[in-house]
């Protein structure tokens, strides 16, 4: 526990000190199962609770509607960015918010699988925003309209989600996913993969209208199938086992130990507030990416007045146990990821160590 480090990783990310010691206790010997999780089998009866309570828990949290299905598939968010177009198209189009990095891989993805149109691109201004209304028109024949409500790499997240009236609005959310309240119904599919606020990786939760489930081609391999996926209740395969045991871990620490969505967003604001406010006051030493309006709460990236500058604040950081604060390759600079497992105690220590860093150089 001594050489247990602040974690800023943008994924695989911090997990909640109560899961681990809860993971760690269990690893030997599930109750009831006489083994690990990891070598119990998937057919067995703990397994089958496991993965139930893990829905439940999901549902309970998104506060998910009866119409819908919860599936835990495997293959990350990058899987998904092939699969939507695949069993979603069905010889339409589809319109995309690009908005970032993520959302960028998604639209180029889906124009391997048919005709694809970018409402709206933030490239020019480097992402350092959302659109606005006006700024765009959907297509209210398309498909599906898709977007990604948080972007990892430049920290600009949606604070409200547009209105594609009767056209599915689909969305990633994998790393923003049980930051705050969502009304689920707004969406015909939300996905996110686990590795960066529920999880460790290798699970990608996908929660999915039962008309779109219904879309699916019987063309389409069992295994990038909505359709066959959810009547094989997420087990065609054998699953990521382990995973779901820990996202279901993550859950139960959301209702019992955190008490919900909008406990942890009260949290995740005030975290999030201390980073900016250090950023904003720091007389130009410090710089965000996005825009104020659009900030995220989870991802918070910072640029230095030197390359010489953000690698010697990086490796400082590391001699007081803050870690993995460099930014993205594709953008450089400086980013904290403070999902929802990160401790205030945990920002108060970079906050302090950015306020002498900034004093002493």
């Amino acid at each position: 526990m001594q050489d247990r480090v602040y974690n800023f990783a943008a994924g695989p990310a911090v997990l909640p000190l109560p899961v681990l010691k809860q993971a760690q206790t269990e690893l030997l010997s599930y109750p009831g199962a006489g083994c690990s999780v990891l070598e119990m089998s998937h057919r067995s009866k703990s397994f089958e609770e496991i993965i139930a309570n893990a829905e439940t828990n999901v549902r309970k949290l998104l506060n998910v509607p009866d119409n819908y299905r919860i599936l835990f598939l495997q293959g990350g968010a990058l899987l998904q960015f092939a699969m939507i177009p695949m069993n979603l198209l069905n010889g339409k189009t589809a319109d995309y918010f690009v908005t970032g990095t993520w959302s960028k891989t998604a639209f180029g993805e889906a124009k391997t699988q048919g005709k694809i149109s970018a409402v709206w691109d933030g490239s020019d201004s480097k992402f350092t925003r959302n659109p606005k209304n006006g700024e765009y028109k959907l297509d209210s024949e398309a498909a599906y309209c898709y977007m990604t409500s948080n972007e990892t790499i430049q920290g600009v997240q949606w604070q409200s989600y547009p209105d594609a009236g009767n056209v599915p609005l689909v969305c990633d959310a994998s790393s923003d996913v049980f930051c705050r309240p969502v009304d689920i119904s707004k969406f015909g599919i939300y996905f996110a993969c686990a590795q960066k606020n529920a999880g460790p990786s290798g699970v990608t939760m996908v929660i999915i209208r039962d008309d779109l489930v219904a879309r699916s081609p019987a063309t389409l391999p069992k295994m990038l199938n909505y359709k066959v996926l959810d009547e094989g209740k997420s087990m065609v395969n054998t699953p990521p086992c382990f995973a779901v045991y820990i996202l279901k871990l993550v859950t139960d620490w959301l209702l019992h130990h955190v008490g919900g969505l909008q406990k942890m967003y009260e949290k995740n604001v005030e975290k999030a507030k201390i980073l900016y406010d250090t950023i904003d006051h720091s007389n130009g030493f410090y710089k965000g990416h996005a825009v104020k309006e659009d900030r995220s709460i989870m991802n918070v990236p910072f640029v230095l007045p030197s390359e010489e500058l953000t690698k010697k604040f990086v490796d400082e950081a590391k001699s007081h146990h803050l870690t993995q604060l460099s930014g993205h390759r594709s953008v450089g600079g400086c980013r904290a990821s403070i999902y929802n497992a990160m401790p205030l105690e945990g920002i108060e220590a970079l906050r302090d160590f950015m306020l002498e860093f900034a004093r002493k150089n």
